[in-house]
């Protein structure tokens, strides 16, 4: 899978927006202490930023701005790395053509490392858009299975079953997660008791409900008094 396949792929910005609330509210329940995503709902006026770092240098941050909404992905290991060479530099195309009102999140230092955006992937979509597009980026016959980790980093927020997350979580935190209660977080639901306790029957409720509020994540009556 490749960023061309990542952009058919993709639900419409809403949809995105309510799994990247879910995820790190999913997090917070599964590993309180080890949380792999965050969203920040009020980043800056007008704009809300999705985050993810795995710790081991892979990363990914998904603007969501009244421009639109811009994703960046970077996998440290993929052909299309920029450290590829030195100095650094952007796999051909990955940057061409994105939308100047999107562009200037790639100048943020907050996305930079070394005053350089290390990226893989750029995916982008405006308002009025019926679908995502990408750069024009190619890979040549040698290239790896997934040159540019777009798979890795963005599977996530493509699947809605809830199916690879519980299976993510099942194999980094070695638990037995409930499926149907990640669905349910994922599909946006008001977040309830319920649903908590079967993803982690010693959870924090007042914590939980806590973080569901400061990503506006809706909560039902049964947590709201947690």
């Amino acid at each position: 899978m490749t960023v061309h396949d990542l952009v058919t792929l993709l639900p419409t910005p809403d949809v995105l927006r309510d799994r990247c609330r879910a995820l790190p509210l999913l997090d917070t329940v599964l590993a309180p202490y080890a949380p792999l995503h965050d969203f920040s709902p009020a980043w800056a006026e007008g704009v809300a930023v999705a985050r993810m770092d795995n710790g081991s240098g892979d990363e990914y941050a998904i603007v969501f701005d009244p421009a639109g909404v811009l994703l960046l992905g970077f996998d440290h290991e993929c052909d299309a790395t920029p450290w590829r060479i030195r100095p650094r530099a952007h796999w051909p195309g990955l940057l061409d053509g994105l939308p100047a009102g999107l562009a200037r999140h790639t100048a943020d230092p907050a996305f930079l490392f070394d005053g350089f955006l290390d990226a893989t992937v750029c995916v982008w979509r405006e308002p009025g858009d019926d679908a995502w597009r990408c750069g024009p980026v190619a890979f040549g016959p040698d290239a790896s299975a997934e040159p540019d980790g777009a798979e890795r980093l963005f599977e996530l927020v493509t699947d809605g079953t809830g199916g690879a997350y519980t299976a993510y979580a099942e194999d980094i935190h070695e638990l037995s997660v409930d499926r149907a209660a990640v669905s349910a977080v994922l599909a946006g639901s008001p977040l309830e008791r319920a649903t908590v306790l079967a993803l982690s029957p010693t959870a924090d409720l007042a914590a939980v409900a806590a973080r569901a509020r400061s990503l506006g994540f809706p909560v039902a009556d049964d947590m709201r008094a947690a």
